[in-house]
C-alpha cells in the first residue's frame, strides 16, 4: 500500500476566550459573568486538526506568539496528529486571540486580535513547503493574502475564502478548488446560491475566472460541486446539532483528506459531509472533530 501523501495547511491559529453573561455590558459598565472557557481555534488550525484526526499526514504553516497561548495551540495540534515544525514563533507579537461575549439569548459579540497570524508571510510559506504538482495545500483568509498567493503556486490549492474579502483576479487561475459558503459566494460573485440555477451560475463565475473545481457549501441543503463539465448535489446528513461553530472547517478538512488520496468527488463529498455532521454534534471547534473510524462507522449506519 502506497503511503498517504501529506497535506499542507497555511492558516491562522487563535485562542478563543468565551465569556458568558446574562446580557452585554453598557459602555463603562462591569458585569459579573456566569461562565468562562478557552478553546483552541483559528480556521487554519481547525482544518489542520480535522485532517490530522482523520489520519492523514498534515503540516501546519502558521505563526504563534512566545506566550502561554502559543504553547497550548501547538500542543493541541501535535496531539491531533499535526506536524508543527513548520510553525513560526514570533518574539514580540502575541498569539492570535478572540474574545467572545455570549449572552443568555445566545447572541454574541466578538473582538479578534490577529497578533502573530499577521506574520504568516510569503517567505515563511516558501521556506516551509516544497513545491509539488501532487501536493494539496489548504488555505483560508485569516492570514495575509501574500501568504495564500505564495502557497497557491506550490501545489494543488484548496481555498476556503473565509472571512470573505476582495481577491485579485489572478489568484483564481491558481486554484485547484474553492470552497465558499453561501454568503462568501454572494460576496465574491454577486450571486447567492439559493437553488439549482443560482448554484450553477455562481459556479460558472468561478470556473470562468480559472478555478478548476467549485464546491459551494449550503448549510442544511448540503453542497454543490462543479468542474464545468460535471456537477453533483450532495444532501447534508440530518443530525442533532449542538454547536455548528466548526462545521465548515470540518467539511474542508474532510474533503481535503479524501481528495489527497485520489478519491472521486462524489465519495469525497459524502465523506466531508459526514465529518461536518459529526462535528456539529459536539461542542467546541477542534475538540469536536471526529476520527476516521467514527466517520466510517457513521457512514456505515446511514
Amino acid at each position: 500500500m502506497s503511503p498517504i501523501p501529506p497535506i499542507w495547511v497555511i492558516g491562522s491559529a487563535n485562542m478563543d476566550l468565551v465569556f458568558r453573561c446574562s446580557r452585554f455590558p453598557n459602555p463603562g459598565e462591569t458585569l459579573l459573568g456566569t461562565d468562562f472557557s478557552e478553546h483552541p481555534g483559528g480556521k487554519g488550525a481547525n482544518q489542520a486538526v480535522a485532517i490530522g484526526k482523520l489520519g492523514n499526514p498534515v503540516s501546519f504553516v502558521g505563526c504563534v506568539g512566545k506566550d502561554g497561548f502559543g504553547v497550548t495551540l501547538i500542543r493541541q495540534m501535535k496531539g491531533s496528529g499535526v506536524e508543527t515544525s513548520t510553525m513560526a514563533i514570533h518574539d514580540s507579537l502575541p498569539s492570535g486571540t478572540a474574545m467572545i461575549l455570549v449572552d443568555e439569548a445566545g447572541q454574541n459579540q466578538i473582538v479578534v486580535v490577529p497578533g502573530a497570524n499577521g506574520a504568516v508571510t510569503k517567505e515563511l510559506v516558501n521556506a516551509s513547503i516544497q513545491s509539488s504538482t501532487d501536493s494539496f495545500i489548504v488555505a483560508q483568509l485569516e492570514i495575509p493574502l501574500e501568504a495564500v498567493i505564495a502557497g497557491s503556486k506550490l501545489g494543488k490549492m484548496i481555498l476556503n475564502p473565509a472571512p470573505a474579502r476582495e481577491l485579485p483576479d489572478e489568484i483564481f487561475s491558481e486554484l485547484f478548488a474553492i470552497i465558499p459558503n453561501e454568503s462568501e459566494t454572494e460576496f465574491l460573485t454577486g450571486i447567492r446560491p439559493v437553488d439549482a440555477d443560482s448554484c450553477k451560475a455562481a459556479s460558472a463565475w468561478f470556473l470562468e475566472n480559472g478555478v478548476q473545481n467549485v464546491v459551494l457549501t449550503l448549510g442544511e441543503r448540503g453542497s454543490y460541486w462543479s468542474n464545468g463539465i460535471e456537477s453533483l448535489s450532495i444532501p447534508a446528513f440530518r443530525v442533532g446539532a449542538i454547536d455548528t461553530t466548526a462545521a465548515g472547517d470540518a467539511f474542508v478538512g474532510g474533503l481535503a483528506s479524501r481528495l489527497s488520496i485520489g478519491e472521486g468527488w462524489q465519495d469525497a463529498l459524502q465523506f466531508a459531509s459526514a465529518v461536518a455532521a459529526l462535528a456539529v454534534t459536539k461542542p467546541g471547534a477542534q475538540e469536536s472533530m471526529p476520527t476516521r473510524s467514527e466517520v466510517e462507522a457513521f457512514l456505515a449506519s446511514q
